[in-house]
């Protein structure tokens, strides 16, 4: 993959389709502006998607990680991160959540908060069948932001963010390995990297298994989260307050 680093790129070829566009759209028929303008969105798509990837492993290659587990990895290479969008689009589209994590690439699930993320996916068979992201704080909001303020979260703490895109291919009875492995290296990540607190949104349903983990919060409950009418809540996690259901469960 060939990787465009020329932050003025897209910016000067902006320039100039606007230029061409306001020479002639008058003589050109509309469908033909559609097509050209779809394809330049498209191009944009693709220079984000090579911006987001470089600065990605550039990120991840920086974090304090211990491969505690053969079968879970944080992603290294531009492979890695290719297939681990391209989970994240057929879970997604298969469970009816691709409106409210849309494709930005038809095929390919990955926004602007892969740049500052650990990025990480449980493989067997050289498959990759789960991955989970966290979020550090950054200039730019978190998600679940758009529903929540943490301002004072960030007052309080001095290193936190936001697990999403908890992905798993396969949907199993029970504790699943990719779930339990997943987890179990977010906890490994949190203590590494002195990650203090992080801030997750999950189905209300859901919480009669994390609230066994210890050190969970909760801020808000919602009664969808954007496109999916389910009921959520937003809450905080202190891995230093695992429970020992969580250390017997998931540590050892």
């Amino acid at each position: 993959m060939i990787y465009i680093n020329h932050n003025s790129a897209l910016e000067q070829l902006q320039n100039l389709v606007d230029i061409s566009f306001n020479k002639t759209q008058d003589h050109l028929p509309s469908s033909f502006i559609l097509q050209q303008q779809q394809a330049l969105e498209l191009l944009k798509s693709r220079i984000s998607l090579e911006e987001i990837i470089d600065e990605s492993i550039t990120f991840n290659r920086g974090l304090h990680w211990e491969e505690t587990n053969p079968h879970v990895k944080l992603v290294n290479t531009a492979e890695e991160l290719v297939k681990i969008f391209q989970l994240r689009s057929q879970v997604y589209t298969n469970s009816g959540f691709h409106h409210q994590y849309p494709d930005a690439i038809e095929g390919l699930n990955f926004d602007k908060f892969d740049k500052n993320s650990a990025i990480m996916y449980f493989q067997e068979n050289d498959e990759i069948s789960g991955t989970v992201r966290f979020i550090f704080d950054s200039n730019n909001k978190l998600p679940v932001e758009d529903m929540y303020s943490f301002g004072n979260i960030r007052q309080k703490y001095h290193t936190f963010g936001e697990l999403s895109r908890f992905v798993i291919k396969n949907n199993h009875k029970g504790l699943s390995l990719e779930f339990k492995y997943l987890t179990q290296s977010i906890y490994h990540l949190f203590i590494s990297n002195d990650i203090e607190v992080t801030i997750v949104a999950i189905l209300k349903e859901h919480y009669k298994l994390y609230s066994k983990f210890g050190g969970y919060k909760i801020f808000e409950e919602l009664s969808s989260n954007g496109e999916i009418d389910i009921p959520f809540l937003i809450m905080s996690w202190n891995p230093n307050l695992a429970s020992n259901f969580f250390k017997r469960t998931f540590l050892r």
